[in-house]
């Protein structure tokens, strides 16, 4: 059996933050094509962000 190959770093409802602005928490909602598509969690209804992989990070690997 072979093992299943898991693309994306971050699922849908992950915490993360940009390395550009890592003081905005960002959610992510999708991921296609290799793109983030990530919500502010602070403002919800203002336009998505999108990033690649490598331009995130994960909650536990920042440090303020």
């Amino acid at each position: 059996m072979k093992d299943q190959y898991h693309e994306n770093r971050y699922v849908a409802g992950d915490i993360v933050y940009a390395k550009v602005n890592p003081s905005l928490k960002l959610i992510v909602r999708r991921y296609i094509d290799r793109i983030y598509y990530c919500k502010i969690m602070e403002q919800p209804d203002k336009k998505e962000l999108v990033y690649f992989e490598r331009e995130l990070l994960i909650q536990e690997k920042i440090n303020f």
